[in-house]
């Protein structure tokens, strides 16, 4: 049986959404293992001098929890 979590980052990038899309996911597995999927829960962007300058999105990145070593699946 399999036990996923999900955790809410934030993640931005100067050039499109894909790329901050593909930026938090980078950064979230250096930190998280067994990453399967995520949502994007929302797209914004900064704007300056009536240009966009950043990309933002927020994101629920899903991974599955390991189990605890030694403990014994039923």
């Amino acid at each position: 049986m399999s036990v996923a979590k999900v955790i809410e980052i934030i993640s931005s990038s100067k050039k499109s959404f894909e790329d901050a899309v593909n930026n938090g996911i980078e950064r979230a597995t250096d930190s998280v293992s067994d990453v399967t999927g995520a949502w994007i829960k929302d797209q914004r962007v900064i704007v300056n001098g009536g240009k966009v300058s950043e990309y933002r999105v927020v994101m629920k990145v899903t991974f599955l929890v390991k189990s605890a070593s030694g403990s014994k699946k039923k």
